[in-house]
């Protein structure tokens, strides 16, 4: 099972991006040249004010309550940001894959440096050691996972644009197919573990949702007055990236129990928190075009 998931993650994420890559459009170089302000306004919020709304939330005195899985989970998420499975979630919802891929992208090369420094002033505050975050193992985790197929799938498809348009279909399939099994694989390697831990950490699920609420509101407000930028950007800066934070648990954290199973509970958090969000701006697009 291990085995499975460990080779399923990595397949499952160069297949998503390539297919959105394979979908795209509107050229990202194009984007940026034309919503510089907007993308900057954004980049901000998610590599800066949300890592700052952890550090915030990680100071108040209820805050040592918390498990030290918990707050490390919390921590690692708040860091990272540029989550792949933003895009799939922007174009469904009333929002623009193509804004939420470039976004990403410019997240994911900007997070190379905020990373580190954001993760430096979380371990200096909460007086950690050992915790030394290295830009060079950010950006082969980002390259390797998310701008390298993201990249081919583009090029494809200003190379091939018929082949391309003809296969999307069939790649964004087997995309779903691949996230479908790694969502078994992962409830049958930890579901068992899931509701002790939640039962365990109820203060926690309070301090994860209050994050992904803030971290919405971010970048909903930084979006301005377009519809379909307030979505997108509102799921940009929510959607951390739980690959990344995953691997510093690994590096970092091998000894606390219980820390990759935070992560992925900040995960399902998010999940449920963008339930209601989802729902209303897939409304409010349906309403708008009545």
């Amino acid at each position: 099972m291990a085995q499975a998931a460990a080779l399923l993650v990595p397949a499952t994420l160069f297949a998503i991006m390539f297919a959105l890559g394979l979908g795209q459009t509107e050229g990202i170089r194009e984007l940026i040249r034309g919503r510089r302000a907007l993308l900057l306004r954004v980049l901000f919020g998610s590599c800066v004010l949300v890592p700052l709304v952890g550090v915030l939330l990680l100071q108040l005195p209820l805050s040592e309550l918390l498990s030290s899985p918990a707050r490390f989970g919390l921590a690692l998420m708040a860091v990272c940001p540029s989550a792949p499975l933003t895009l799939r979630k922007a174009g469904k919802a009333g929002g623009s894959s193509a804004l939420a891929a470039t976004l990403q992208v410019s997240a994911a090369l900007v997070a190379i440096v905020s990373i580190p420094l954001m993760a430096q002033l979380l371990t200096t505050l909460q007086g950690v050691e050992g915790w030394d975050v290295l830009p060079r193992q950010v950006a082969s985790q980002i390259g390797l996972a998310q701008i390298l197929p993201l990249s081919l799938g583009i090029l494809v498809r200003r190379r091939w644009p018929a082949w391309a348009a003809s296969r999307t279909g069939f790649f964004d399939r087997l995309a779903n197919g691949l996230l479908l099994i790694l969502v078994v694989v992962v409830l049958l390697k930890t579901g068992h573990l899931l509701i002790p831990f939640v039962s365990r950490n109820l203060l926690a699920l309070a301090f994860m949702a209050a994050m992904v609420l803030a971290s919405m509101a971010i970048g909903f407000l930084l979006a301005g007055r377009d519809r379909e930028d307030q979505t997108t950007a509102a799921l940009v800066t929510s959607m951390r990236n739980p690959g990344l934070a995953l691997l510093f648990a690994g590096i970092y954290g091998p000894s606390i129990e219980g820390l990759k199973l935070a992560i992925l509970v900040y995960l399902l958090v998010t999940v449920v928190v963008h339930i209601p969000f989802l729902r209303w701006r897939r409304q409010f697009t349906a309403a708008r075009s009545t």
